[in-house]
């Protein structure tokens, strides 16, 4: 075993824009960003998965209703929640995904659980829910997952007839997906990904979160990716694997493939957003077209890294 680890973890691109940023609101996105990836690096400073220590961190940005995602997730176009999340092991490839999931609490949990617990990769709706009751995942009513802000986030986006990321601006976007990949000290990589979606989508709408390589992917002999933004943009560029095949095909580095997968090949098929990607030796990439993406991350014997915008 070694003594390196790595993990970085992402709560949406896009964000409030810099100006419109209040102290209070940088507080306290920075302190659940800080709190998530201290479960994180808890896990793996004492020997733990990458798997459990991705899931950890997610599951502690699903629980606060500041990000897209579990409890802070948006409403779709018939006023219910729905929520995407995966897992993947990039030691054995193995994957877990659920889909158009309604009322569970942390569905990156219902993902691990299909990961460990059965050959298939995806499930949806209410199957997804019935694997996840058999396999003793926690649900909540309909009123956990009710912010008023989220309401009225739809009631604007249905008002302008439009689909939209998050955030009530026309002009602006917080593109929520929660996100975080890690390298254990095994050397194993994985990659966590959650997400409620974009407002006032179509019931049944399915973005890039669950769907592996495009908004998700590990593998031990590059990287592991997770994605946030536009979900279309990364399904059409495959970029989660796109950004692992340029480094496994064209000897790339983790930082040289990133760039290359969010700044030219997203902009190809107007993909805005981010990613977060640690490789087999630690190395940490964290780009995004956007103004910003909230984002942290740290390696063993390191600081935690906390940022919000370009600069």
């Amino acid at each position: 075993m070694k003594n390196t680890f790595s993990i970085a973890i992402h709560g949406g691109a896009g964000t409030i824009r810099q100006s419109e940023m209040t102290e209070e609101r940088k507080d306290e996105l920075q302190k659940c960003l800080r709190t998530a990836i201290l479960r994180g690096r808890h896990i793996l400073d004492n020997g733990g998965s990458a798997i459990d220590a991705t899931c950890a961190a997610v599951v502690e940005m699903e629980d606060s209703p500041l990000f897209n995602a579990g409890r802070g997730s948006v409403f779709n176009s018939s006023g219910f929640i729905e929520m995407d999340a995966s897992v993947m092991c990039g030691q054995t490839l193995a994957a877990g995904a659920v889909t158009c999931v309604r009322n569970i609490k942390n569905p990156v949990l219902a993902a691990k659980a299909l990961l460990e617990h059965s050959s298939h990769v995806l499930l949806s709706g209410a199957d997804a829910e019935s694997f996840s009751r058999n396999h003793n995942i926690e649900f909540e009513q309909d009123d956990f997952f009710y912010t008023e802000h989220r309401y009225q986030q739809l009631k604007d986006a249905q008002k302008k007839d439009r689909v939209q990321l998050d955030h009530s601006d026309e002009n602006d976007g917080k593109f929520g997906t929660v996100g975080a990949v890690a390298l254990d000290k095994n050397g194993n990589l994985a990659a966590s990904t959650s997400t409620g979606g974009m407002t006032n989508q179509l019931p049944g709408r399915v973005g890039d979160t669950p769907l592996i390589g495009s908004g998700n992917y590990a593998n031990n002999r590059t990287c592991a990716v997770s994605c946030t933004g536009i979900g279309e943009g990364f399904i059409r560029a495959v970029s989660a694997y796109d950004v692992s095949a340029l480094m496994e095909y064209k000897g790339l580095s983790l930082e040289q493939a990133c760039k290359l997968v969010v700044h030219e090949k997203l902009h190809k098929v107007e993909g805005m957003g981010g990613l977060i990607a640690v490789d087999k030796s630690g190395a940490v990439s964290l780009p995004f077209n956007s103004e910003g993406m909230y984002r942290a991350w740290l390696t063993a014997g390191t600081d935690i890294q906390i940022a919000m915008y370009k600069n």
